[in-house]
């Protein structure tokens, strides 16, 4: 397994029979020694050996080669979510170091085979990735390489336009024919009865036929309007609905299956990070670190936890806040009683030893994501411990300090960065807009306007793949606005109604321009 010195395989299997010893369950670990040099290209890619070519990737091996060239940055570990999973050792590390990097990626790799948020991703992804790198290189060997490159550069600047929770939620489908798509279906005429010429006026009377008339024509106009309810994957309406060529469906659909590859790692970032520091951090502790060893195990531990004031470590708030929570149940700190005691100093002496802490910690890395990760278990007490305030700059010292003790308010904080990773919720309401086959999104206001400068962007890269004019509804500085791009320009109008689609739908405050 791997090319590992002997010293090393050593310490892998030690390390896998400890962490077996405490109930971590994973997937087989192939650990692979590297120089700086290939663990940069391997970062480069996402963490896989392989991808399709494409300039971001350089641009990102670039940025990791100068920083750590000048002593800015250094990667630790790298670990793929895989079956059996992937991990890189750097060559150059300290015994002490591989030592913590090895116990921190099974951590990792217990997170990844048992957390819910990953059991629909594919656990043979370095074999799809790369099957799509093989794919997109014979697309650019017959279309020409700029051609495929500049589609692959507008889908990567709308691959977060997904939906992470699709995979979890049926939200069912909404297959239209592209006539229809399109608004070109021709009226229904209404069918007469059969009737000898004198008697028509009395078996087809110009009335029914006027009703009729009318209630077809407002089928039609109902059948017009699609998608049914609003979609939040837009990549997948785009997949379905879009004018592209065989060849750009089949990048399309790639890209896209990657975004939702990577999506739950995104989704529990902190939980997965935390989970993978407590334990290296009790393996080590515990059993692994020797005295010539403590050190410099502290100054690596130190580094990856320090935090400064204003900042989110994902590392710090994992770990302490899965410490934390195994603390309350060992001390028996939930349940109906704990809730109702409103005495703080009780709260802070309460003990009433329950030891199911390991137990309440193994559940949570089953179950949760970031986000009710934190909107469960970040409680006062823990804002407190954690020093975890509302900071901001002193005008007159330009010092950073605290300005709200109110762990509400910073949970909202956090709660808002991780949602959608803090990425404006889009969702397309219309694809034939005013009967003209233009797509008609909505930006789901939660607090944050968009960046309208990046927002006319990604209405350019849409309007690349659909072909027709692309609108947005959002709000800005507090009033309605539809940004618009037509292929040529692009426009802002500020709106004061309703699109038509929202107040059946149910979403989006603005209005029809």
């Amino acid at each position: 397994m791997g090319n590992l010195t002997p010293e090393l395989a050593a310490l892998r299997d030690e390390t896998r029979d400890l962490a077996k010893s405490y109930g971590l369950d994973f997937y087989e670990v192939i650990f692979e020694l590297v120089d700086h040099d290939e663990l940069n290209m391997i970062a480069s890619y996402g963490g896989f050996p392989t991808r399709y070519p494409h300039w971001r990737f350089g641009m990102e091996y670039e940025h990791l080669t100068k920083s750590y060239a000048y002593g800015l940055s250094k990667i630790y570990e790298l670990v793929i979510n895989n079956d059996p999973c992937y991990a890189y050792l750097m060559r150059s590390n300290s015994i002490t170091d591989q030592k913590l990097v090895m116990a921190h990626v099974y951590g990792h790799c217990d997170f990844f085979k048992n957390n819910a948020w990953f059991q629909h991703t594919s656990r043979k992804m370095m074999d799809v990735l790369a099957n799509h790198g093989a794919r997109i290189r014979r697309y650019m060997d017959r279309f020409g390489q700029e051609t495929v490159e500049n589609f692959v550069d507008v889908v990567h600047s709308l691959d977060n336009l997904i939906d992470p929770y699709s995979p979890y939620i049926d939200r069912g489908t909404d297959a239209r024919p592209d006539r229809k798509r399109r608004g070109e279906e021709p009226s229904r005429e209404v069918r007469k009865i059969a009737a000898k010429d004198y008697m028509d006026r009395y078996i087809n009377p110009p009335e029914f036929l006027r009703r009729e008339k009318e209630r077809l024509a407002a089928e039609d106009k109902q059948s017009r309007h699609f998608p049914a309810r609003p979609v939040r994957d837009v990549l997948k309406f785009l997949l379905d609905h879009a004018p592209l060529d065989t060849w750009q469906q089949d990048v399309l659909a790639m890209l896209r299956e990657e975004a939702y590859y990577f999506a739950p790692q995104g989704m529990t970032k902190i939980m997965n990070e935390g989970w993978a520091v407590y334990w290296h951090s009790k393996l080590m502790t515990r059993h692994l670190v020797d005295a010539t060893e403590v050190v410099q195990y502290c100054d690596t531990h130190s580094g990856t936890l320090s935090t400064q004031p204003g900042q989110i470590n994902p590392y710090k708030i994992g770990v302490e806040l899965f410490r934390h929570i195994e603390e309350r149940w060992d001390r028996g700190r939930f349940g109906p009683e704990w809730q109702a005691c409103d005495d703080p100093e009780v709260r802070r002496q309460w003990n009433r030893p329950t030891n199911q802490g390991r137990q309440k910690i193994f559940e949570v890395r089953a179950i949760y994501n970031d986000v009710t990760f934190i909107d469960e278990f970040v409680t006062p007490e823990f804002a407190e411990e954690q020093k975890m305030f509302v900071y901001g700059r002193d005008p007159q010292t330009g010092q950073l300090v605290i300005v709200d003790r109110d762990y509400r308010k910073v949970k909202d904080q956090l709660l808002a960065a991780l949602t959608n990773f803090g990425n404006p919720i889009v969702k397309v309401v219309d694809g034939n807009y005013k009967n003209r086959g233009e797509l008609y999104l909505v930006h789901e206001w939660v607090g944050g306007d968009l960046q309208l400068e990046q927002a006319q962007l990604t209405l350019k890269g849409l309007q690349q793949l659909w072909g027709r004019p692309v609108h947005i509804e959002t709000f800005d500085d507090g009033k309605g606005v539809l940004l618009s791009h037509d292929g040529e320009s692009s426009t802002s109008t500020e709106i004061t109604a309703s699109h038509p689609a929202l107040g059946r739908v149910g979403i989006g405050k603005a209005a029809d321009a």
